[in-house]
């Protein structure tokens, strides 16, 4: 019977240590944590977005970093086998707008649970507050691993899924990252992605905490675009966040090399045209008011005072009295709001980390260490990324699949 350890236990750890003792192996999960599946609890604000619902070729094209890497593990645990596995030990799925799956409950921690009761089902033994200090390796193969107490712990083989260095509160600092090192493995640079956006322009008060709908955005970097998306948008004291900003963050990296600005379509449904006619519309129904009462109708309440001070216009002009000017530089704004972006929200914000092991390194078909013989990876550590939609805890979940599967093989 193979030993096995598999450091970390999060969604791949877990998932990873499930088959592998499915499989056979005996199996042991360090996790420096008190709890298993810290990170779980509280992923997609405490709902838990397990997967995506869509075909396996759209998944891939969502996985933005490295999505060829993924085929042999999304090919061999897809997205159903996740959920009939899920449904099998009592968690029952649903699916939401744009295939987004979360448990009916709405509650992260019952992922947990179930993924807790898989464990036990299989006898997986769980070592909790130890935390790894260096693997023992010897002539280029895995043998073990050593605590920050001094003891260690042998094994045929280890499986390291020990996340990226995004919320760090759930134990995601990185350690995998210089244990991989140790064992020759490149990291690639490291960045924090899935996250909000600070901006040069001031967000007043009243906009703060306002969520905007059916909203699109463009992304451009020194003036040339390089992506767009619809969605929802939030605002923040700090800038701008939500699903469609935390996705164009993965298309940002070097500040120092490069300008980045974001343009905000607030009617992405109505043409230029169409939103003029609509406002003249507006404008004749509340001739007789301000231009404040005027928008009324087209925009969120908290959005019309941000507007109107954008455009310098007084608050109380009369709608009568606005220029074809002015109203051309309303329906200008409304389709096209700029904002230049200062920064990123620092790493400890972020959803997951973009980048981490160099998957040249790493056999896709096993996910077995092309260095060193018997060191498998799952899930954050590997530099993998997908876009918000339940993508990354695919990953998670088909990669720590194919490691638990293959570590518990004979040679």
């Amino acid at each position: 019977m193979k030993k096995v350890l598999v450091v970390g236990g999060g969604a791949a750890g877990m998932m990873a240590a499930y088959f592998a003792a499915k499989e056979g192996a005996q199996v042991t999960i360090v996790e420096k944590n008190k709890l298993l599946g810290r990170k779980i609890r509280i992923t997609g604000k405490g709902r838990c977005n397990v997967t995506n619902a869509s075909d396996l070729e759209t998944i891939i094209k969502n996985i933005y970093r490295n999505g060829n890497f993924m085929y042999s593990s999304l090919y061999s645990f897809t997205n159903d086998d996740l959920m009939d596995l899920f449904r099998s030990f009592g968690l029952d799925l649903k699916t939401e707008r744009g295939n987004r799956v979360f448990p009916v409950s709405d509650r992260a921690i019952d992922v947990v649970r179930t993924m807790e009761k898989m464990l036990d089902s299989q006898g997986v033994k769980i070592k909790t507050d130890a935390r790894v200090k260096s693997l023992i390796i010897d002539q280029a193969r895995i043998k073990g691993l050593v605590l920050a107490d001094g003891k260690k712990l042998f094994a045929d083989k280890i499986i390291l899924a020990t996340g990226g260095k995004s919320y760090p509160l759930t134990g995601s600092t990185g350690d995998g990252y210089i244990m991989a090192q140790q064992c020759g493995h490149k990291i690639t640079s490291l960045y924090p992605s899935l996250i909000g956006m600070e901006t040069i322009e001031e967000i007043k008060k009243e906009l703060v905490g306002l969520n905007l709908r059916n909203i699109s955005i463009d992304l451009y970097k020194n003036n040339k675009k390089i992506y767009d998306d619809f969605g929802e948008l939030e605002f923040r004291d700090y800038g701008l966040d939500g699903p469609v900003i935390k996705s164009s963050s993965c298309y940002i990296d070097d500040f120092q090399k490069n300008n980045y600005r974001l343009m905000l379509d607030l009617k992405p449904a109505l043409s230029s045209e169409k939103l003029d006619a609509r406002i003249l519309r507006d404008f004749d129904k509340y001739s007789k008011s301000s231009i404040e009462a005027g928008l009324k109708d087209l925009l969120p309440k908290r959005m019309i005072g941000y507007i109107i001070d954008r455009l310098a216009i007084d608050s109380k002009k009369p709608v009568h009295q606005v220029s074809k000017e002015e109203r051309q530089g309303l329906l200008a704004l409304i389709k096209g709001m700029s904002f230049d972006i200062k920064r990123l929200r620092p790493m400890d914000e972020a959803i997951i980390t973009e980048g981490g092991i160099e998957v040249k390194e790493v056999n896709p078909s096993t996910m077995e260490s092309k260095i060193v013989k018997d060191l498998y990876f799952a899930g954050e550590i590997l530099d993998v990324n997908g876009f918000t939609g339940g993508y990354n805890l695919q990953i998670a979940f088909s990669t720590g699949y194919l490691a638990g599967v293959n570590s518990a093989k004979n040679d």
